[in-house]
C-alpha cells in the first residue's frame, strides 16, 4: 500500500491538535467552574444529593406547564369564554379581600397586645395565634354547626317566635361569599400578627421619641414611624395568607364556593385532567403575580433602624380605650378559637358516647401518623443538602437549586397531586395507588418548612467549623454529616414537626392520591361532614387540632 507522507503528516498534525483541544477545554471549564464556585466548589456527592432534590420539587409545576401547551387552543379559548373568567372574579376578590381584613386585624392585634396596656396581654400574645393550630376547613365545619341551615342558631331562631315575628325568616347563610371570606380571615390573620408582633418588639424606641419631640401625635407616630418599619412584616405576612387562600381547598369546598382549586379538583374528579392543567397554568400565573408584585413593593420601600443605641419601645397606656381594646380582642379569640373548640368538644363527647372511637377511628388516626411521619422524615433528609449547598457555597446554581426546592410551596395540594399522578402513572407504576405518593406529595408542598428551620439553624454554625473538618481531608458530605448535623439537629427536629402537622391537616392531595380504602383524619372529617354526621368528624377534627398545638411553643418561641 502507498502512504502519502503529506497525508499522513496531516493527519498526525490533526490528531495532535485535537489532542491539545481537549485538555484547554478541561481547563476552560475547570477555570469556569471554580469561578462559578468563587473558587471552592462542593463535592460531587453533594450537588448531586441536592439537585436531585430541586429537580424532583419542580415536576410537578413542570409537568402542568407542559401539558397545558398541547391541551389545544380549542380546549384554551372554551375555558376562557367560560369558567377562567369567573374563576378569576371569585379567586381574586376572596383573596384580596381576606388578606386586607387579615392585615388589619393582625397589626391590630399585634400592636394592642405589644405595644399598649391591654389587660392580660402576656396572655393574648398566645392565646390570640391558636386560630394556627384550627385547620381552616374545620373551622368551616364548626361555623356551618352553629350557623348553618339546621344549626343552632337556626333552631334558636325557629323556637323563638318573637325573633320571626320582628326579624323575618333565619337571615343568615353561611354558604356565600361572605360566609367562606370570614372563614379564611378567622383563620389567618395570625400570620400577620406573629410577624408583626415580632416586628413590633424589636422596634426602636428612639425613633417615637424624636417624632414625638417634633410635636407628633400618637397616632402621628403609628401612620408615620411605625407603620413604615412595619412593612417588610406585613408584606410577609399578607403574602402567606394571599398564598393561602388561593391554595385552600377544605374550608372553599365545604361553604360551596368555588375558586380555581375546587374547579381542579372537580375536573380531576371527572377525569378531565388536561382541562384540570389548564386551570393550574393560570393558578401558577396568579401566585407568580403576586409574589412579583410583593418583590416590587419592598424594593421600593426600605427603611433601616440605622441608630446604634436601642431602647426596647414604650408600653402606652390605653386611658378610657382600655375596656374596647379588650372586647376587641376577647371577641376575636372567642369566634376564631372558643366557639369553634367549643362546638368540638360537644360532638365529641357525644361520639365517644356513641362509640365512634373504635378500631376503624384509631386506623384512620394510624394512616395520618404514617404518612405525616414518613413525609417528616424525607423532608429533614433533603432539606440538609439543598440548604448546606446554599449556605455554604453560595452561587448561582445553589440559588437555583433553592429555589426549584420551593417550587411546590407555592402550589396547591390538587397541582402537586396532578403532576404526581402523571408521574408515577406513566412511569413509576409500581408506587401508583399506594399511600407513598401521599407522603411524596407532602414532601413536595412542604419540603421549604423543613429547609427554613433548618438554613435558620445553620446560620448559626459558622463556616470555620466546616473549613477545619475540611482541611483534616474529610469530603464535605461527610463533613455535614458528622460535624454540622449534630449541632443543628434541634432546627431539623423542628423543621421535621412543622412538616408533620402541615402534612396531618392537609386534605386536597390526599383524597386525590390515596389508594383505596385508605383513609385519614382529614379524610374522615371531610367525609363525615359532607354527609352532615358531625359526630363522627368532631373525634378526628380535634385529635388534629391537639396534635398541631404540639408546634406552637415553637413558632412562638421563634417569632
Amino acid at each position: 500500500m502507498n502512504v502519502d507522507p503529506h497525508n499522513q503528516k496531516k493527519k498526525v498534525g490533526h490528531r495532535q491538535v485535537g489532542e491539545h483541544r481537549s485538555p484547554t477545554s478541561r481547563r476552560l471549564f475547570n477555570t469556569y467552574w471554580l469561578k462559578l464556585w468563587n473558587g471552592s466548589p462542593p463535592g460531587a456527592v453533594l450537588l448531586s444529593f441536592a439537585a436531585v432534590t430541586g429537580l424532583l420539587m419542580a415536576i410537578p409545576i413542570v409537568y402542568v406547564v407542559w401539558e397545558s401547551l398541547f391541551a389545544g387552543a380549542d380546549r384554551w379559548l372554551r375555558l376562557l369564554d367560560t369558567r377562567i373568567p369567573q374563576l378569576l372574579w371569585n379567586t381574586l376578590s376572596l383573596t384580596v379581600m381576606v388578606t386586607l381584613f387579615a392585615v388589619a386585624i393582625g397589626v391590630s392585634l399585634a400592636w394592642l397586645v405589644n405595644r399598649t396596656s391591654l389587660p392580660g396581654r402576656k396572655m393574648w400574645q398566645w392565646l390570640l395565634a391558636l386560630p394556627l393550630v384550627i385547620p381552616p376547613y374545620v373551622g368551616a365545619v364548626t361555623y356551618i354547626i352553629i350557623f348553618g341551615p339546621r344549626g343552632w342558631l337556626w333552631r334558636y331562631w325557629k323556637q323563638e317566635e318573637w325573633l320571626q315575628q320582628r326579624f323575618g325568616d333565619y337571615p343568615i347563610d353561611v354558604y356565600t361569599f361572605a360566609g367562606i371570606f370570614f372563614v379564611l380571615t378567622m383563620f389567618t390573620y395570625p400570620y400577620v400578627y406573629l410577624i408583626a408582633g415580632a416586628s413590633l418588639r424589636k422596634m426602636n424606641r428612639n425613633f417615637e421619641e424624636v417624632a414625638r419631640a417634633q410635636g407628633m401625635t400618637t397616632g402621628q407616630v403609628f401612620w408615620r414611624v411605625n407603620l413604615p418599619f412595619l412593612r417588610p412584616a406585613i408584606g410577609a405576612g399578607a403574602i402567606l395568607v394571599a398564598l393561602y387562600v388561593l391554595s385552600d381547598f377544605g374550608a372553599i369546598a365545604m361553604m360551596r364556593y368555588t375558586t380555581f382549586t375546587a374547579a381542579i379538583y372537580y375536573q380531576m374528579g371527572s377525569y378531565d385532567n388536561v382541562s384540570a392543567t389548564v386551570l393550574s397554568v393560570v393558578l401558577i400565573l396568579l401566585t407568580l403575580i403576586i409574589l412579583w408584585i410583593e418583590a416590587r413593593t419592598r424594593k421600593k420601600q426600605k427603611y433601616y433602624q440605622t441608630t446604634n443605641s436601642y431602647h426596647e419601645p414604650e408600653i402606652l397606656s390605653l386611658g378610657k380605650w382600655k375596656w374596647p381594646a379588650f372586647f376587641f380582642v376577647a371577641g376575636v379569640f372567642t369566634i376564631s378559637v372558643l366557639l369553634p373548640v367549643i362546638v368540638l368538644v360537644y360532638w365529641t363527647v357525644i361520639g365517644v358516647g356513641g362509640g365512634v372511637l373504635d378500631a376503624k377511628f384509631w386506623g384512620y388516626a394510624w394512616n395520618s401518623l404514617k404518612v405525616s411521619g414518613l413525609a417528616a422524615l424525607f423532608c429533614m433528609l433533603l432539606a440538609l443538602p439543598v440548604v448546606y449547598l446554599r449556605s455554604r457555597y453560595p452561587s448561582k446554581v445553589s440559588h437555583f437549586i433553592e429555589k426549584l426546592s420551593y417550587a411546590g410551596y407555592a402550589l396547591p395540594g390538587v397541582i402537586v397531586a396532578l403532576g404526581i399522578i402523571y408521574l408515577f402513572n406513566q412511569y413509576i407504576p409500581v408506587l401508583y395507588n399506594t399511600f407513598y405518593l401521599i407522603a411524596i406529595a407532602f414532601v413536595v408542598r412542604f419540603l421549604p418548612q423543613a429547609m427554613q428551620s433548618t438554613d435558620a439553624s445553620l446560620s448559626l454554625i459558622s463556616p470555620r467549623i466546616d473549613e477545619a473538618a475540611r482541611s483534616l481531608g474529610q469530603p464535605p458530605w461527610k463533613v455535614m454529616f458528622t460535624v454540622i448535623i449534630p449541632s443543628i439537629l434541634p432546627g431539623v427536629l423542628a423543621g421535621g414537626a412543622l412538616v408533620f402537622v402541615s402534612s396531618i391537616k392537609e386534605l386536597p392531595a390526599t383524597l386525590l392520591l390515596r389508594p383505596p380504602g385508605f383513609d385519614t383524619l382529614a379524610v374522615r372529617i371531610w367525609v363525615e361532614t359532607s354527609e352532615a354526621t358531625y359526630y363522627t368528624a368532631a373525634p378526628a377534627a380535634l385529635l388534629i387540632v391537639l396534635v398541631s398545638a404540639l408546634p406552637l411553643r415553637y413558632l412562638l418561641k421563634k417569632y
